[in-house]
């Protein structure tokens, strides 16, 4: 993929109006379970916040998870029948595994489940097929116990596991505090598909630095999550989210002339915000 290729990604995307940064139910979930994850040994968001005083983190995860389902009604949920069952019976798995060592043992926890409790996981997670216990990986089992918003990438290689699939979400686990505060305030009021197209691009690194091409830029081939050759550069020392910020500017000051001006200037003053956040914020 080249420049041009990144640039004109998603330009056809139309921002709303930009607010301040929102409350997001996501970063509540991801918060609360980041402490359900740490009882249990585990690594959490890098962004999470410190639970409200006085609050267990049992409680936390039920009300995060309570607001968390609310937000996603007409959302993730809106074909879901039901919903007030499909929330209930995954919260009494939820509460179940905190307190049976499933956080610590995922496998060992879902294969004791029951063919029922299967089912409501594979609903909660949007799974075409059945749960098979035994085929998944330890990141795999453990994000079916998550919230899909709080699940983690639990061996830090960019890509983030639910039952046997593979996701890309920006931000992920591994984002840095202070990246993900200017995020919302760049995205804050920004409809759900405009800012699923920035989302992508800003994980278009990861995939971009799994592909091997010759001296003469031709195509040799692409690493697969697993891969010894495999990479995440996000992670790698001296990665720049300012950077990448500034080479998605470039790249669109590239294409300017076979661009719409509309959308060019929507464009634009995305990046250039998200720019501005990430400084305002210390992000490097």
């Amino acid at each position: 993929m080249t420049v041009t290729d990144i640039a004109a990604f998603g330009a056809s995307s139309s921002l709303g109006a930009f607010g301040g940064a929102s409350n997001r139910p996501d970063r509540h979930v991801q918060s609360a379970f980041s402490a359900v994850l740490e009882e249990a040994g585990r690594e959490g968001y890098a962004s999470a916040k410190p639970l409200a005083s006085g609050e267990s983190v049992a409680e936390s995860a039920q009300k995060a998870l309570d607001d968390w389902f609310g937000s996603e009604r007409n959302g993730r949920y809106a074909t879901k029948e039901s919903l007030e069952e499909l929330q209930q019976a995954f919260g009494q798995i939820v509460v179940r595994a905190m307190d049976e060592g499933g956080y610590v043992d995922p496998k060992g926890f879902l294969a004791g489940l029951s063919r029922d409790e299967l089912s409501t996981l594979q609903s909660v997670n949007s799974l075409a097929e059945p749960i098979n216990v035994g085929g998944l990986t330890e990141e795999g089992a453990l994000n079916l116990l998550l919230p899909p918003a709080a699940q983690v990438d639990l061996n830090h290689d960019g890509i983030t596991q639910s039952g046997v699939g593979n996701g890309l979400r920006f931000p992920n686990s591994d984002t840095p505090a202070e990246v993900v505060e200017a995020w919302d305030a760049a995205t804050a009021g920004m409809s759900p598909g405009a800012m699923m197209a920035f989302e992508l691009r800003m994980m278009l690194p990861l995939l971009t630095a799994n592909i091997e091409v010759d001296d003469n830029g031709q195509f040799v081939r692409h690493y697969e999550p697993g891969d010894p050759g495999w990479r995440n550069p996000f992670n790698e020392a001296g990665y720049s989210y300012r950077d990448a910020v500034q080479s998605m500017i470039d790249a669109l000051d590239f294409q300017k002339e076979q661009t719409p001006i509309d959308q060019y200037e929507e464009q634009m003053a995305f990046w250039r915000r998200f720019g501005e956040e990430l400084a305002a914020n210390g992000a490097t």
